[in-house]
C-alpha cells in the first residue's frame, strides 16, 4: 500500500514496485496528486482509492480489506509556507494523518512501515553539515515540528505496538512529475520559468544551499528499507551528501536553456519564514547499510527534468 501514491514521489515508488510485480493499493486524496501520474501503474494492475488519510475508519477498512505486506507512507502536506500559515491543518494531515495510517498497519498485520519524513526541515539550524542522523532535530517551521512528531509517534508504535516502521529522511526531491505549478519544487518551479522566457524568483539572497535528491533515488531507497532483512537503525537520511546553492542551481539550468532565457538574472525577493540557510544530508548511513545504486548526479537529473517540464508545456 502507498499513501500518497499518485503523488510526484508517490507514482515514482508505484512504477518501481509494479515493475518488481508486486500488488500494490493506492490511497490519495488527489489534493496535490493526480491520476494520470499513475496510468501506466494502473494498467499494469495498481488500483487507487480516493480518500483522506485523516480518515481513520477508512484507512483501517483499506487496510484491513487489503493486507499489505508493506505501507509505505507519503501522504503529507508538504509545503513550508502553508505550516507557517495554518500550523493545525498541517499537524491534522502529518500528524493525525500518520497515526492512521500507522494504527491501521498494525491492526492489518503489516510487516513493515516505510515512513516518509524530511532530512531539509528537520535538523532546523546547525553547524554540522552535512548533517547526520544523530544530530539532534530542531525544526525552524511548523511542517518539521509536525514531521518531527510523527517520528516519535513512529517511535512509539514500534515500542508499544512492536509495527516495524523506517523512517526515510529526504533531502529535496526533484524529478519528473513534479508540479512546475507548485509551491514546494525549486527545480521544477525554475525550469518552467526558464523554458517561458520569464526570470524566476529567489527568495534570499541565492546563496541558502540544499541537497537535491532525484526522485528514482528515492523511489529506490524505499523499495531497499523495504525490502531489507535487518535494519540497524529506525531512522535513514536519503540525499546526495553535496551541498548546491540555489544561485548555483539556477546558473546550471539556466545553461541548459537555449535562446533568450539562457544566462538571464534572477529576480530576488525576501527570505521566507521558515527556511534555512543551509541544509545538507550525511548519506553515510544508508550508503553503508542499504544496498543502493550510486546517486543520480545533478546535471543528468535535471537534464531529465527540464525534459518533463518541456514535455508537459
Amino acid at each position: 500500500m502507498v499513501t500518497g501514491g499518485a503523488g510526484f514521489i508517490g507514482s515514482t515508488v508505484v512504477d518501481r514496485l509494479v515493475g518488481g510485480g508486486a500488488e500494490v493499493l493506492v490511497l490519495d486524496d488527489l489534493s496535490r496528486g493526480s491520476r494520470s501520474n499513475l496510468t501506466a501503474a494502473m494498467s499494469a494492475g495498481a488500483t487507487l482509492v480516493e480518500l483522506d488519510i485523516r480518515d481513520g475508519s477508512a484507512v483501517e477498512k483499506e487496510m484491513r480489506d487489503f493486507r499489505p505486506e508493506v505501507v509505505f507512507h507519503l501522504a503529507a502536506q508538504i509545503d513550508v509556507r502553508a505550516s507557517m500559515v495554518d500550523p493545525a491543518r498541517d499537524a491534522d494531515i502529518n500528524v493525525t494523518g500518520s497515526v492512521n495510517v500507522f494504527a491501521a498497519a498494525h491492526t492489518a498485520g503489516a510487516r513493515r512501515v516505510v515512513n516518509t519524513s524530511t532530512g531539509g526541515a528537520i535538523y532546523g539550524v546547525t553547524d554540522v553539515v552535512p548533517t547526520p542522523e544523530t544530530v539532534p532535530a530542531d525544526p525552524e517551521s511548523a511542517y518539521g515540528v509536525s514531521k518531527l512528531t510523527v517520528e516519535r509517534y513512529a517511535r512509539w508504535f514500534r515500542r508499544a505496538r512492536g509495527l516495524d516502521v523506517v523512517t526515510l529522511r529526504y533531502g529535496n526531491v526533484y524529478g519528473p512529475r513534479q508540479d512546475p505549478r507548485g509551491d514546494a519544487g525549486v527545480i521544477a518551479i525554475f525550469c518552467d520559468e526558464l523554458l517561458a522566457g520569464r526570470r524566476p524568483m529567489i527568495f534570499g539572497d541565492g546563496t541558502q544551499t540544499r541537497d537535491y535528491v532525484y526522485v528514482d533515488d528515492v523511489a529506490a531507497a524505499n523499495v531497499a528499507a523495504a525490502t531489507a532483512e535487518h535494519l540497524q537503525h529506525d531512522t535513514y537520511n536519503v540525499g546526495t551528501g553535496t551541498e548546491v546553492s540555489v544561485i548555483e542551481l539556477f546558473r546550471a539550468l539556466s545553461a541548459q536553456v537555449s535562446g533568450g532565457a539562457a544566462g538571464q538574472d534572477p529576480e530576488f525577493a525576501p527570505a521566507r519564514p521558515g527556511e534555512l540557510q543551509r541544509s545538507c544530508l550525511d548519506v553515510s548511513r544508508v550508503r553503508s547499510e542499504l544496498d543502493l545504486p550510486p546517486a543520480t548526479d545533478l546535471a543528468t537529473g535535471t537534464a531529465r527534468t527540464m525534459e518533463w517540464v518541456r514535455s508537459i508545456r
